[in-house]
């Protein structure tokens, strides 16, 4: 891992800072002078305000989420698994990044991109109850449309209509992306699911010099 990490380093403007990923709602700052082997932050999500720093997230069939302001002056990226999707991991990015900014957005945009698709992700009941439970006045309907029945007892999950509706929420409109299934593509994709092996593919985001 840190052989590959090395080898992506060599191609960015500067070390991305990797975080301890836990399925939580934590967001970390990038921070411009850390040095390069401080222990990674232990947050889901990331943000920075300095050109040339890079947030990253590592993902296997969890989506990865990529943010920014319309302006220029904030990115982030944040690890969608179902848990901090459902917790409100994209929220507690987009509010830091609002906060980081110092002056009000009038637009954000968000980059889905691979993750386990629709055809793929089977969960069990109590996956489609978490959602439902924290599903505002208004979101019922595109949240029970993004479960469908599967096998007894089991629903096919659509993790990007899901995290659509939770950008929507938060503000974000302007949505790209959502439509790569790690798990049906393994000319392209690493997923977990399919082949259970550890391993994790990245997705990084900076602002330009």
């Amino acid at each position: 891992m840190a052989e590959n990490r090395a080898r992506l380093a060599a191609h960015l403007p500067a070390v991305p800072l990797w975080l301890e990923q836990v399925h939580g709602c934590a967001v970390a700052t990038v921070d411009p002078l850390a040095e390069p082997e401080a222990v990674p932050p232990r947050a889901d999500a990331s943000l920075a305000v300095v050109p040339g720093q890079v947030c990253a997230v590592m993902t296997a069939d969890c989506l990865p989420v990529l943010l920014c302001d319309a302006q220029g002056t904030v990115v982030g990226a944040a690890h969608a698994g179902w848990r901090g999707l459902c917790n409100g991991v994209i929220e507690a990015a987009l509010a830091r990044m609002q906060a980081a900014s110092g002056k009000p957005s009038s637009r954000w945009l968000a980059w889905l991109g691979p993750a386990i698709g629709p055809d793929a992700f089977e969960v069990g009941a109590e996956v489609r109850e978490a959602f439902l439970a924290q599903a505002r006045a208004g979101e019922h309907g595109a949240v029970e449309a993004a479960f469908r029945p599967g096998a007894a007892g089991k629903y096919m999950a659509d993790i990007y209509a899901l995290a659509r509706t939770r950008l929507a929420r938060a503000g974000c409109t302007d949505v790209f992306g959502g439509d790569a299934c790690t798990v049906s593509d393994p000319e392209r994709f690493y997923s977990y699911r399919r082949d259970g092996v550890t391993g994790r593919m990245a997705s990084l985001i900076w602002l330009a010099s």
